[in-house]
């Protein structure tokens, strides 16, 4: 008689309702992670996140062998072989439930369907992943949103009725055990730099709620200094749930600043609403699933025909297109597997709407470097960028690159941190450089053309 954890991405050992629900069933519990490394890179994981899962894991074999609980490591390369890996692992050691987070994209949803139709004993499945059970945030009509406005105000009215709260840890169902390592999935990646120590990753969500919530609204925009949550990492495996960070910054405002919680004007209003944000793509996404397998949220926007031409897009990569904001943001992304949100946005108008190359190619960039790569969230921002997606931009949107450069990193350092062959320019050279006189490259694309040239593009897709 045993309970099984099955952990997917929620590497946690605290606000973990699968396992705390395993936990009180009496039995023995162990733990199992299935190592996908080939349905991994066929979703297109960053090498440095599969090393990050890794070290995660490392961690997570620590925190469950303190409560007498083994995390095994169980081979099934892809998705499909799930169910027979699950059912020999059931049989070899007389387990009597799965326990399990819900995940809401459609490879996953058809692959524990599989698994539940190939046991013999019950999968129980907690819908606690997200802050909301998909389906569960409707209009009027009982539709889901469109419209992220509207979203976050019911999803804000709905928190503040039945605020949501976190599991405690589980108390120990055994002796402590020596925990088992991790093989490396796949790659070569590096994510030393990222702790995943649960004391490090509060530590890392109170000081944020503490210090710089407060300044969220003003500062996130300015890739120059600290004034992100370096949080969306952790999130995107578990380390950390959305109702733990939630719970962070309602125990930080005072009571007479718990209307700022709920205020989009405040600063820790605005990094709710970035939680919410979350939500509302993977809400989006379990409902709407002709936008998860590669297609426009907006079906008239598939119509569109990109030039994609090749060296362009891999001057983007590269960092190599002439456009000192941009060429920097490509630079962190490759060389720390993360970027800047308001970078995130620079970098795809700029691929879309001056290069005119298809958001998909930069979709899978992205995903294929990023160490918080999700897929909602992702691709969400990026349909955003193309204006194909659900409340996205309109398509006559398109960031200047160089006046993103002199509002965001003014003083650019930024910019001279990643590109330092411009180090000893400022002013309107450094953000438009003569390459006659520094080793740069010189724009690729004159922006005012391009411009136009989108304009036109996308009016002929759309009428």
């Amino acid at each position: 008689m045993t309970a099984l954890v099955w952990f997917r991405n929620d590497l946690r050992c605290l606000d973990n309702a699968a396992l705390s629900q395993a936990c009180k069933t009496g039995e023995p519990v162990r733990a199992i992670y299935l190592l996908s490394p080939d349905q991994f890179q066929q979703h297109h994981m960053a090498e440095i996140k599969a090393d990050y899962i890794r070290r995660a894991l490392d961690e997570l074999a620590k925190n469950l062998g303190k409560l007498g609980i083994p995390l095994d490591f169980v081979n099934a390369p892809h998705f499909s072989d799930a169910p027979k890996a699950i059912s020999q692992y059931c049989q070899a050691h007389k387990v009597t439930s799965l326990h399990c987070n819900a995940e809401y994209l459609v490879n996953e949803e058809q692959r524990d369907n599989a698994v539940e139709n190939a046991l013999e004993i019950p999968l129980k499945t907690y819908h606690e992943q997200l802050l909301a059970k998909p389906g569960s945030i409707l209009n009027q009509q009982d539709k889901p949103y469109r419209v992220f406005t509207p979203f976050s105000k019911t999803f804000k009215n709905r928190l503040q009725l039945d605020f949501p709260r976190c599991h405690p840890r589980p108390k120990p169902v055994s002796a402590e055990i020596k925990p088992t390592k991790c093989p490396p999935l796949f790659g070569n990646g590096d994510a030393s730099n990222w702790p995943t120590e649960e004391i490090a990753l509060l530590e890392n969500l109170r000081t944020f709620c503490r210090e710089r919530a407060p300044d969220y609204k003003t500062a996130r925009d300015f890739p120059a200094i600290d004034g992100t949550s370096r949080l969306s990492a952790p999130l995107s495996i578990g380390l950390l749930s959305a109702r733990q960070c939630l719970a962070r910054l309602l125990m930080e405002q005072e009571p007479e600043q718990m209307e700022h919680l709920w205020s989009n004007d405040s600063g820790v209003g605005c990094w709710l609403n970035e939680l919410i944000w979350r939500e509302f793509y993977h809400h989006l996404y379990q409902q709407f699933s002709h936008a998860v397998k590669g297609k426009s949220f907006k079906p008239e926007y598939d119509a569109i025909q990109w030039r994609n031409n090749q060296e362009e897009f891999d001057a983007w990569c590269q960092g190599k297109t002439g456009y000192p904001i941009v060429d920097a943001a490509m630079r962190q992304l490759n060389q720390t597997g993360w970027m800047h949100n308001r970078l995130r946005m620079i970098t795809a108008s700029f691929l879309v709407k001056d290069l005119q190359i298809d958001w998909r190619w930069g979709e899978q960039y992205f995903m294929r470097h990023l160490i918080d790569g999700d897929f909602a969230s992702n691709n969400g921002g990026w349909q955003w960028a193309a204006s194909s997606g659900c409340d996205a931009a309109p398509y006559f949107r398109i960031f200047n690159p160089t006046t993103q450069g002199q509002r965001f990193d003014k003083d650019g350092g930024f910019i001279k941190h990643f590109l330092p062959e411009l180090s000893g320019l400022q002013g309107k050279a450094l953000h438009q450089p003569n390459t006659s006189s520094v080793n740069y490259p010189a724009p690729i694309v004159d922006h005012k053309q391009a411009r136009e040239l989108t304009l036109d593009m996308y009016k002929l897709a759309l009428t």
